[in-house]
């Protein structure tokens, strides 16, 4: 891989993966246009781990918060107050569990490399964001409710096909359920964490194939290309959630899906 390839994937990633277009999905279309070909997993997710910095960063606050809650229940040092985190803590796990589920299903359906698949999903994904068009969600934090833990989960567990955005998908049945945008996308990203993290520790077997292919002078390249991208889109969707505009990427999504499943299959 060229540092040119390296960069150009580093910006592919850090703005798809926040802008609910699918990084994986147009990673994987990238790599059909640029004749990479097979690449290890690995280095999707720690592209993915560059744009998690960029999650910890603008979200410090509520997840230092959580963190310290969590220890405090580990040593039995609660406290009143502590009460709706805990809960947090609790749906963040639940959606977790049920991503892993669903991920691992589709994974053995061989859904995941499959143009047919992924340009379809890309429509999917329009369609999706153009239906909370129709909504006027107002539920907070502290009305989240455990049937919302379960359908993001399911959510996000899709979100790990090629063409389906992950945020995309999370936020959008999150609004579509009655969660407020902002909320929305705020659990959106918390839930990428463990997600992600536990993404990296099952493929750490393909780091030694990594580098065969990648140098590392052009993986820091794009790790910290992704980083600089990723936090420019990721301010970017908060304001869009804000003006209620979300749905916009819909206009983008599905001719994408048209085009590439006319001419790239």
């Amino acid at each position: 891989m060229t540092f040119f390839q390296g960069i150009v994937l580093g910006i592919i990633q850090g703005i798809a993966e926040f802008l609910p277009i699918s990084s994986s999905g147009h990673l994987f279309l990238l790599r059909n246009v640029m004749g990479l070909g097979e690449i290890p997993t690995l280095f999707d997710i720690l592209l993915h781990i560059a744009t998690l910095s960029v999650v910890f960063y603008i979200y410090r606050v509520k997840i230092a918060r959580l963190i310290i809650v969590l220890f405090r229940f580990l040593g039995r040092k609660t406290t009143e107050e502590d009460a709706a985190d805990l809960r947090m803590i609790l749906f963040v796990l639940v959606s977790t569990f049920v991503t892993g589920v669903i991920g691992v299903v589709f994974d053995n359906l061989g859904l995941i490399g499959n143009m047919t698949v992924t340009s379809l999903a890309f429509m999917g994904t329009g369609l999706l964001l153009l239906s909370t068009l129709f909504v006027n969600p107002n539920r907070t934090y502290e009305k989240l409710r455990w049937g919302d833990s379960l359908i993001i989960g399911v959510a996000q567990g899709i979100g790990t096909i090629p063409g389906v955005s992950r945020s995309g998908t999370t936020i959008s049945a999150a609004m579509l359920g009655g969660v407020d945008r902002e909320t929305a996308g705020e659990y959106s990203f918390i839930i990428s964490i463990p997600a992600i993290l536990g993404a990296l520790i099952l493929d750490m077997g393909d780091a030694g194939s990594l580098f065969d292919q990648v140098s590392p002078a052009v993986m820091t390249v794009s790790f910290l290309i992704t980083m600089v991208s990723g936090y420019f889109a990721l301010t970017l969707l908060i304001k869009l959630l804000q003006k209620g505009t979300f749905y916009f990427f819909s206009f983008y999504l599905i001719p994408l899906g048209l085009f590439s499943f006319f001419f790239l299959r």
